[in-house]
């Protein structure tokens, strides 16, 4: 099976965890309603809260999260794969692990991915974002097997980081999911022009699920969550209202691209000259 429906639902989530996880369960059941076997959801689909301690006090260990629980049940009953984009998970003393959530058909979760590439940055003077004082990053790749093919993780800011896009590929990746929380002005700067680039350097499909407009905590988010293609075509796109978008991905588009651009394998060492 070489083609795959995905769906990627875009969320604005607040600051109630039970609101969050209905609201993505309703979007969900659309999702599956309309054919779509591999669901991603957006970073921190179950929670977004920048008070201070906001994420700790309303975060759980794995096992007891409310969120995962609901998801590996919906993933059970409805008979769909999801990816759920990513939950706060207690892993240390005021830390949580921003951890992205593979779930199959039978509600087991079978591969998780803790996000790498801490968000740690100064906009502005009113857009500060200090994630590693929430977080703990993680230290590893991951990348699973489906029916169709196999689906490298990341987690919004990593997409910057291209090394890891490469890894994902020369592992054998053919899907790229990039669950997001981009700021609004980082994401009209950059966001389809980084996720594209994504996609063309490593020949792979992109579904970037992400959360978009204004947040109960205050923050604003980009929206257009975005299925592109390994030529770097833009497949489907959202709005910045909550949704589901839709594209049917054929695998075999992988190869094509990567035969006629193989750049890949044509990675070479090099020095660098001077001072």
């Amino acid at each position: 099976m070489s083609q795959i429906r995905v769906a990627c639902v875009q969320m604005r989530s607040g600051v109630d965890v039970a609101e969050n996880i209905a609201a993505t369960t309703s979007l969900i059941r659309e999702a599956a309603g309309n054919g779509a076997t591999l669901i991603a959801t957006p970073e921190m689909t179950t929670l977004l809260d920048r008070q201070p301690g906001g994420v700790w006090a309303k975060s759980t260990s794995e096992g007891a999260d409310p969120g995962l629980m609901a998801f590996r049940a919906l993933a059970r009953e409805l008979g769909v794969t999801l990816l759920i984009g990513s939950i706060a998970i207690r892993v240390e003393d005021g830390k949580c692990a921003n951890r992205s959530f593979l779930i199959a058909p039978d509600g087991e979760v079978i591969a998780k991915y803790d996000k790498i590439h801490m968000f740690d940055v100064q906009l502005n003077a009113g857009n500060i974002y200090r994630e590693s004082d929430s977080f703990t990053a993680g230290d590893e790749a991951v990348i699973v097997s489906l029916p169709a093919g196999p689906l490298g993780m990341t987690i919004c800011y990593d997409v910057r980081f291209p090394d890891l896009f490469r890894t994902l590929a020369w592992g054998g990746a053919k899907i790229i999911a990039v669950p997001a929380a981009f700021t609004r002005i980082t994401g009209e700067a950059h966001w389809h022009i980084l996720l594209r680039s994504r996609a063309i350097e490593t020949g792979c499909f992109v579904i970037a699920p992400a959360q978009g407009g204004m947040h109960q905590d205050g923050r604003e988010t980009f929206g257009h969550s975005l299925i592109i293609d390994p030529w770097g075509e833009v497949l489907a796109e959202a709005g910045v209202d909550p949704g589901v978008i839709f594209a049917t991905l054929d695998l075999s588009k992988v190869d094509d691209a990567r035969g006629k651009v193989p750049s890949l394998k044509h990675v070479r060492p090099f020095r660098t000259a001077g001072a």
